[in-house]
């Protein structure tokens, strides 16, 4: 298959690329390769909504400013300012797409406030943002002829100039992908002349994460064994509130619902709220605060979890705000309009990823990164909510007018896979067994609360398995299993190298022997084939 432009990823990032691209010019080629099923994204699980400025009493530089509070001032400010001044131009691009936000009786927007931002400016559908902007994206890009959609394909590593037959200095020409449908693991050659990564983040790389089954950082792990470098791997943020309960896999309670005064508390008395012990915001503190707090509290009192709780506003009040939330809490027998919720904190969403520039750009020629896979510096150390829906968006836009404008060249000489006459293997309890360790250790050595004992008791760890995982991978025919466990400990090793580097707290990354945020702000980068 050959494409004029090669989308990994079919999130918002995505899916937004693609539209754009196929209007710009009908005559493009456009192939959207996803994962698995076409609505299986991180975009469909975001609940809270996109923040963008709007209303007399907010300002453009009030949202930058709770952005850089909120990054720990990391964030590179000529990007927050860039994406942020792009806000009401990219929610109009959604509404363009059939996106229908929740509206107030006055006919206006309404809108919530979440942890970290001085003003209500989050544009939402009830507590379902993210499922309505998903199938709206998806709507309009099957209405346009250009778009191939390529369900069911994982990426395996990128086409580069050492896979072809005359020598190319850093480019990139499209992906190998293993069809997850085939039969006998077959791999295929996809060229282009523009190859995008929208792949998403790595929640699954901890135990215990608010992301679906296929974030396991492939676009990451591709990018970097291509010979980009990556930034800021260490600050993956935690979200403080995911349902704690046996059966309820990776659900969120969405940050709106403390936006909306739900309050945090240890016990089943309201006398034993806590945030107040942590930070002046309370429930609405930063989410790096907030998660450390839960985590310390369960910890120093010996608790299973904390509570959320919303009772006082009211039954009408919590059905209509939280429909989502409230019929999926019934299915475990708790109704968050009467009962406490119970919550813990998960992995959530990744700040740091592939290194790009301002158009979406890697380091290498024709090779794209857009959305949560990449480092764009919007996030800093520490993502403000609400924030994600809005970056993969805006470079979703600005990489198709960079590809359209840009153009490329698309070669067909580049060498098939080859597999060589390798076996299947018949002990797929080496690759259960060696995904259990990676996210157990990740958990429990790079979680929210780090030391340099722990840290490199994780490296250790992932030295050992990495030294295992590659002579399997060199030895047997490869799965969709081992695609994901091979992405998944190169992420993990590049996030622990990358907090083993940051000799400080800062953000999301909290470190016991080094608790105070030093003067010196800088990014921790990654250069390629270091790890």
């Amino acid at each position: 298959m050959i494409f004029d432009a090669l989308i990994i990823g079919g999130g918002i990032a995505g899916l937004s690329c693609a539209i754009k691209l196929a209007k710009l010019d009908s005559n493009l080629s456009i192939g959207l390769l996803f994962k698995g099923g076409i609505r299986e994204a991180s975009t469909a699980w975001a609940q809270g909504g996109i923040a963008t400025v709007t209303g007399n009493d907010d300002s453009f530089d009030l949202h930058v400013k709770d952005t850089m509070v909120a990054g720990a001032h990391l964030n590179d400010e000529k990007a927050v300012t860039r994406v942020i001044e792009a806000g009401p131009q990219l929610i109009e691009f959604l509404i363009e797409c059939g996106v229908k936000f929740d509206l107030d009786e006055d006919n206006n927007y309404h809108l919530h406030q979440e942890g970290g931002h001085s003003r209500k400016r989050i544009f939402h559908f009830r507590d379902q943002t993210g499922r309505i902007i998903h199938e709206a994206l998806l709507k309009t890009a099957q209405s346009l002829p250009s778009i191939k959609f390529l369900p069911y394909y994982i990426g395996v590593d990128l086409v580069t100039s050492k896979h072809l037959s005359k020598a190319h200095d850093r480019k990139v020409f499209g992906c190998y992908v293993l069809d997850k449908k085939g039969q006998n693991g077959e791999v295929k050659t996809i060229l282009a002349k523009a190859t995008i990564l929208a792949t998403g983040g790595a929640g699954k790389v901890y135990m215990y994460t608010s992301n679906p089954d296929v974030s396991t950082g492939d676009g990451v792990a591709m990018a970097y064994r291509a010979g980009c470098s990556v930034a800021n791997m260490e600050f993956y943020q935690f979200h403080p509130t995911c349902l704690y309960h046996p059966h309820a896999k990776s659900f969120l309670i969405t940050e709106a619902m403390r936006g909306e005064g739900a309050t945090l508390q240890y016990g089943y008395d309201e006398s034993s709220r806590f945030m107040h012990n942590y930070h002046e915001l309370k429930e609405l503190a930063p989410r790096d605060i907030v998660a450390r707090a839960i985590d310390n509290e369960i910890k120093s009192k010996g608790l299973d979890c904390v509570y959320l709780n919303i009772r006082h506003r009211g039954a009408d009040f919590v059905k209509d705000h939280f429909p989502g939330i409230h019929l999926k809490c019934l299915e475990f027998g708790i109704d968050v309009s009467k009962d406490l919720i119970p919550v813990v904190p998960a992995a959530h969403f990744a700040c740091g990823g592939i290194v790009i520039d301002e158009r979406g750009e890697t380091e290498l020629e024709n090779l794209y990164a857009i959305g949560e896979c990449s480092h764009s510096g919007l996030h800093g150390a520490n993502r403000l909510a609400s924030n994600s829906l809005l970056e993969g968006l805006y470079y979703g836009l600005a990489s198709a007018k960079s590809i359209y404008e840009r153009g490329g060249e698309i070669v067909k000489d580049a060498n098939p896979w080859d597999d060589g006459n390798l076996r299947h293997s018949d002990e797929q309890v080496i690759i259960t067994q060696n995904w259990e360790e990676i996210r157990r250790s990740m958990w429990n050595y790079v979680g929210i609360v780090r030391s340099n004992k722990r840290l490199e008791r994780a490296w250790n760890r992932a030295e050992m398995i990495n030294q295992e995982v590659n002579q399997y991978y060199w030895d047997f025919k490869i799965t969709s299993d081992l695609v994901e466990l091979r992405n998944l400990l190169l992420v993990s090793r590049l996030m622990i190298k990358s907090a083993l580097a940051r000799k400080e707290s800062r953000g999301l990354h909290y470190n016991v022997d080094y608790p105070l945020t030093s003067g010196i702000v800088r990014d921790t980068v990654i250069p390629p084939f270091l790890v």
